[in-house]
């Protein structure tokens, strides 16, 4: 008996530490947002929080407590030795982490928050333990006393092991004002050192897509003539701002480009806090995020903060092809404010698209007339077009000719993720995979499409976070993909991907579309090695985080 308890202490700890990482990593991939993590357990109650282990094994002890309290012997053993091999199974083929998109990291926060799930479980255990060997006796059906301590143990480890999730919660929770303390520590110190640094020049972008494609074009274009330091990836809350600020601005750099996100209401005040800009050019107001802002216009206030929050003085730079972005030139009559886009003081002529890249007439207006440049560039799609005319604005500022700005296009790579294009076993990968959008998945299908020779291939999940218009948009978009007339497409999601489904049926007029539904990248990957062969080109559209599997 004394075996089959430490077998079971040794078994169920080990499931009970593969489920504590694997929330700890749900929580970092809700960025340690404690009311997104109770939505997405809420969500995934029955599968992720509640498993079909733990509903077994309740089941189990029941009948071996109250039903075989007669026979603890042989048919006790096998059923909970039986259970045994299911947890220890359970927590290798469930919560691998070799089955993660994007890893763990081990951060100091995540240590913190970690160390404090494991204080909370660790004082469970004890008194559990501490609870269980006081030899506690229940009486059977013929009245006789049964020491039944590894199968109240088993229950109590059961009943620990699957709160671990609200353990990880609690932690979070309590751990809350010392990350605020750790923040506004992080925050004083990026004030101080720009407070240091008059001469800086500080760049924000934000819009609803488009912010990290036009963060970079802005760097390649500033740095053929000035010292630039730039966020890295889509770096773009307070930390990643402090973090760059503290950690990568020298003393001698001209320009800090930021990037500035937001998923709530008085995020960009927040950031604009942290570091005031003299240039903010605002992308586009789209429906990203609906599922946050509730509505488009929510979106346009708080895009429209970047305007407010400017410096008396400074330039605001607008897509004016956007009717929400072009009326935030209401917001300010102190600061200089240009357009970019049909009616701006820079267009874009003569435009042509294809597979090999993009180019156009970047056409820019003076004071003393119009002039103009051919642009050629590597990076696909014509919604770059926009992303680079509102970068050659931000760089006409700084005086930088339309010549220096055609020389830095045509030496720009794709942005990684961004329609990256690349080559792997014979295939043409077209990478897109970071965070989709209405304008953007469109117009990654169009480029796919642009293609000649070789299969087309599509694999994605769709797009998120588009509210109560989210069924209706991947439905548009399904509308879109039929009409490409692509080889094979593969949905990954079905419940998630249903209304791409129903858009490509819907307009596919009988004929037959190679379409293939999967449970997760990971056997999309598997079909399309199957199916693909060299000369194929396949177009990643998306790719969501670990939360949505």
């Amino acid at each position: 008996m004394n075996a089959i308890v430490i077998l079971m202490v040794v078994i169920f700890l080990r499931h009970s530490l593969y489920r504590l990482r694997f929330f700890l990593h749900m929580l970092q991939q809700t960025g340690y947002k404690t009311n997104e993590f109770r939505q997405w357990k809420n969500r995934n109650l029955f599968d992720k929080v509640f498993t079909s282990e733990h509903t077994l094994f309740m089941i189990l002890i029941f009948i071996v407590i109250y039903l075989l309290v007669d026979y603890i012997t042989l048919t006790t053993g096998i059923i909970t030795m039986f259970v045994f091999i299911l947890f220890w199974f359970g927590s290798t083929s469930r919560y691998r982490p070799e089955k993660e998109k994007k890893p763990l990291v081990y951060t100091a926060r995540l240590k913190r928050v970690g160390i404090t799930s494991l204080i909370i479980f660790g004082t469970i255990w004890f008194y559990l333990v501490d609870f269980t060997f006081t030899g506690v006796q229940i009486r059977d059906f013929a009245g006789a006393f049964v020491n039944v301590d590894p199968y109240l143990l088993s229950f109590g480890l059961v009943l620990s092991d699957m709160l671990i999730p609200f353990f990880v919660s609690v932690a979070a929770w309590i751990m809350k004002p010392v990350e605020k303390t750790i923040q506004n520590g992080f925050k004083r110190d990026a004030r101080k050192k720009l407070a240091s640094l008059p001469h800086l020049k500080v760049v924000a972008i934000t819009g609803s897509y488009g912010k990290t494609s036009t963060k970079f074009v802005i760097d390649a274009f500033l740095k053929e003539r000035i010292r630039v330091c730039v966020t890295p990836g889509s770096y773009n809350t307070p930390m990643g701002i402090c973090k760059v600020i503290n950690n990568d601005l020298k003393a001698d750099d001209q320009v800090l480009i930021l990037e500035m996100g937001a998923r709530y209401e008085g995020n960009i005040k927040e950031l604009c806090d942290i570091a005031q800009p003299d240039i903010s050019v605002i992308t586009n107001v789209g429906i990203s995020h609906l599922e946050t802002f509730g509505s488009r216009e929510a979106v346009a206030r708080e895009k429209g903060t970047l305007a407010r929050e400017l410096k008396p003085g400074g330039t605001l730079i607008l897509n004016g092809d956007d009717d929400l972005v072009r009326e935030m030139a209401e917001l300010r009559n102190d600061v200089k404010i240009r357009f970019v886009g049909e009616n701006g003081d820079l267009r874009a002529e003569k435009v042509e698209v294809g597979s090999e890249g993009t180019a156009f007439d970047l056409v820019r207006v003076n004071d003393d007339g119009e002039e103009s440049q051919r642009v050629e560039t590597k990076l696909l799609g014509s919604h770059n077009i926009q992303n680079m005319l509102l970068a050659a604005a931000v760089a006409s500022e700084f005086d930088i000719r339309l010549q220096t700005i055609s020389l830095a296009a045509s030496r720009m790579e794709p942005v990684e993720h961004r329609l990256e294009l690349k080559k792997q076993n014979g295939l043409t990968i077209i990478d897109d995979a970071f965070n989709s959008n209405p304008v953007g998945a469109r117009n990654a299908v169009d480029v796919l499409k642009s293609f000649s020779g070789g299969r087309k291939i599509l694999i994605t999940p769709g797009m998120v976070e588009l509210g109560e218009l989210e069924e209706e948009e991947n439905r548009k978009w399904g509308s879109h993909i039929a009409d490409a007339e692509l080889d094979l497409i593969i949905l990954v999601g079905k419940e998630q991907t249903r209304p791409i489904a129903e858009g490509i049926r819907s307009v596919s007029n009988g004929r037959e579309i190679n379409l293939k539904v999967v449970s997760s990248l990971f056997d999309a990957n598997a079909l399309l090695r199957e199916y693909a062969k060299p000369g194929d080109v396949v177009l990643y559209e998306n790719d969501l985080p670990d939360t949505y599997n």
